[in-house]
C-alpha cells in the first residue's frame, strides 16, 4: 500500500487529536498550534489530490476487518481530495484572518476551547469528505451539529444565543430525518457501505413495487440535508446564525459546514443510491424547483437587509440555490456544475464574511449600511478584498462566481431540454441582476465620500501593519484562489470530471 493512502486517515485522527489538545494550550498557542497543524492537512490533502490525478484512479482504505454491510471505509478519488482541499485551505484563512476577532468577541480563557470546537469541526469535515460508507457520515454529521453551535455561541451575546438554539433545533430534526433515511435504505439494501447499497438497490428498484418505498427513503434523507444547508424554505435561519456569529465562524459555516452536507449527499446520491435509482423518482425535479425558488428569493431578501453581515447571509442561500439547481439537473454536466459552485461559494462567501467586520470597526462598529459610507477608503485592504467578493459574487468575468454561472449555463444546454434551459437561463439572468443591485449598491457605499453629517468614526487604517499580516495573507490567498478558478474554470472542471469518472 502506498504511503498516501493513510493521508485520509491521518487528517481525521490529527484533527481528533488536536481537539483535546487545545484545551490544554493557552489562547495564542493554541492559535499557533491550529494554524501549524491545518497547513499540514493542507498539504497532505495536496499530496491525495495530486496522486489521484496521477494515477487516474481512486482508492479506498478499509478499516478493520469486518466485511459488508458493517464495514467502515475510507474512499479517495480526485474530487474528494479538491473537497478536502477546500475545507483546510479556507479554515486556514478563517483562523488567520479572524483571530483579531476571536480575541475581540470572547473571553481570553475561552479561546482554546474554541479552537478545541474547531478542531473537532475540522475531523467532521475530513470525514464527511472522505469517508465511504453512510452511517459514518452521520456520525460526523452529529459531530458537525454539535461543534456548530459551539462556535456559534462563544460570542456570548444574546442574538448569538437565540440563533445558536434555533440552529439546534433544526439541524437537530435535519439529522433525525437524515437517520429515518438511512435506516430505511439500510432495511430495503442490507447495506451501510455505498458501493454494495448500490449494488443491492440495482437489483431491487428493478421490480416496481420497490420504487415507492425507495423514493420515501430518498426523499426522507434529501429533506434533512435540505434543513441542514439551508434549501428553499428552510434558509431562514441564516441572517442570524452567519451574520452574528465571530467572522471566522461565520466564514467557516456559511462556506463549508453547508457545503460538507450538501457534498454527503450528493455521494449518497451518486455512489450509494445511483443516478439510474434516482431517476425513477421526482427528486430531482423537486431540487431543481427549489433550487431556482431559492436562487430568487434568497436575492430578494438580501436586498431588504439592513445590515452587510444579513445581507450576505441571505445571498448565501441564493447561492446555494444555485447548487441544489445543478443537482436538480440531473446530469454529469449539471453535477460538475453544482461541485464548482461549492468551490467557488466556498472561497467567495468566506472572503466577504472576514473582511466585512473590517469595514465595520472603522465605521463605529456598525453593520448598518449608512455607517459603512466611506469605509473602504478608511480601510482600503478590507474594502479591496470585500470587492473581490462582491464582484464574484455578482458574476463579473475573472471572477469564480462567472463561471459557475457559465457551467451552469452549459449544463442546461447540454441537457437538451428546451423548457430547461430557458428555466435555467432565466433564473440566472434574473438573480445575477438581483446580484447586482444589492452588490453593487453597497460598492458604491463603501467608496462614496463619508457623510459630512456625522462624526468620522475612525481614522484612516494603515493598509498593513503588524497586527494584519495575517489578514492581509489570508485575504490575498482566498483572492488569487478566486481569480484563478475564473481565469482556469477548466482546469478545474477538469479535475472535477475525472473525480466524477472515479465514484463509480
Amino acid at each position: 500500500m502506498n504511503f498516501i493512502w493513510n493521508f485520509p486517515l491521518f487528517t481525521v485522527v490529527l484533527s481528533l487529536f488536536s481537539g483535546p489538545l487545545c484545551m490544554m494550550l493557552k489562547a495564542k498557542a493554541a492559535r499557533n498550534y491550529t494554524i501549524a497543524y491545518e497547513s499540514v492537512l493542507t498539504a497532505m490533502n495536496a499530496c491525495v489530490l495530486g496522486y489521484t490525478l496521477k494515477t487516474g484512479s481512486s482508492f479506498t482504505y478499509p478499516m478493520g476487518e469486518f466485511p459488508a454491510p458493517w464495514g467502515n471505509e475510507i474512499r479517495a478519488g480526485s474530487l474528494e481530495a479538491l473537497i478536502a482541499l477546500l475545507f483546510s485551505v479556507v479554515l486556514l484563512c478563517s483562523v488567520t484572518a479572524g483571530y483579531h476577532f476571536i480575541r475581540k468577541d470572547m473571553d481570553e480563557s475561552k479561546i482554546n476551547l474554541y479552537f478545541s470546537v474547531l478542531n473537532l469541526m475540522t475531523a467532521a469535515l475530513m470525514a464527511m469528505a472522505w469517508t465511504n460508507d453512510v452511517f459514518t457520515g452521520y456520525v460526523f454529521l452529529e459531530i458537525m451539529t454539535l461543534t456548530s453551535c459551539g462556535i456559534l455561541i462563544v460570542r456570548e451575546i444574546g442574538r448569538t444565543t437565540l440563533a445558536a438554539v434555533r440552529y439546534m433545533i433544526l439541524n437537530l430534526m435535519g439529522s433525525g430525518l437524515f437517520l429515518m433515511g438511512i435506516v430505511l435504505l439500510y432495511d430495503i439494501s442490507g447495506h451501510l457501505l455505498m458501493i454494495p447499497m448500490r449494488e443491492s438497490l440495482t437489483e431491487i428498484v428493478r421490480d416496481p413495487a420497490a420504487v415507492p418505498a425507495i423514493s420515501m427513503a430518498i426523499g426522507i434523507m434529501t429533506i434533512g440535508i435540505s434543513i441542514k444547508s439551508g434549501l428553499f424554505p428552510f434558509y431562514f435561519w441564516m441572517p442570524d446564525t452567519y451574520g452574528w456569529a465571530t467572522p471566522t465562524s461565520g466564514a467557516v459555516l456559511s462556506a463549508l459546514v453547508s457545503k460538507s452536507y450538501i457534498f454527503l449527499l450528493f455521494k449518497i446520491y451518486y455512489r450509494a443510491i445511483g443516478i439510474h435509482v434516482i431517476e425513477k423518482t421526482p427528486i430531482f425535479q423537486i431540487l431543481f424547483v427549489l433550487g431556482i425558488c431559492g436562487m430568487v428569493v434568497g436575492s430578494i431578501s438580501a436586498m431588504h437587509a439592513s445590515t452587510v453581515n444579513r445581507m450576505i447571509a441571505f445571498s448565501s442561500a441564493a447561492q446555494i440555490g444555485y447548487i441544489y439547481m445543478g443537482i436538480g439537473l440531473g446530469t454529469v454536466a449539471g453535477f460538475a456544475a453544482a461541485m464548482f459552485q461549492i468551490l467557488a461559494h466556498a472561497l467567495t462567501k468566506s472572503l466577504l464574511f472576514l473582511t466585512a467586520p473590517y469595514l465595520a470597526e472603522v465605521s463605529g462598529d456598525s453593520l448598518k449600511f449608512h455607517a459603512l459610507q466611506g469605509s473602504a477608503r478608511r480601510d482600503p485592504l478590507a474594502g479591496t478584498l470585500f470587492s473581490v467578493g462582491a464582484l464574484s459574487m455578482v458574476g463579473i468575468p475573472v471572477f469564480a462566481g462567472f463561471s459557475a454561472k457559465l457551467m451552469f449555463g452549459q449544463a442546461a444546454v447540454l441537457g437538451g431540454i428546451h423548457w430547461r434551459i430557458l428555466t435555467v437561463l432565466a433564473a440566472l439572468g434574473v438573480s445575477s441582476l438581483l446580484n447586482a443591485l444589492y452588490f453593487i449598491r453597497t460598492l458604491i457605499r463603501i467608496y462614496s465620500d463619508p457623510d459630512q453629517s456625522m462624526k468620522e468614526p475612525a481614522r484612516k487604517r494603515p493598509i498593513l501593519d503588524k497586527s494584519r499580516i495575517g489578514f492581509f495573507l489570508a485575504g490575498e490567498v482566498l483572492t488569487l484562489l478566486n481569480v484563478f478558478l475564473g481565469l482556469f474554470s477548466w482546469m478545474i472542471s477538469d479535475v472535477i470530471y475525472k473525480g466524477l469518472g472515479m465514484f463509480l
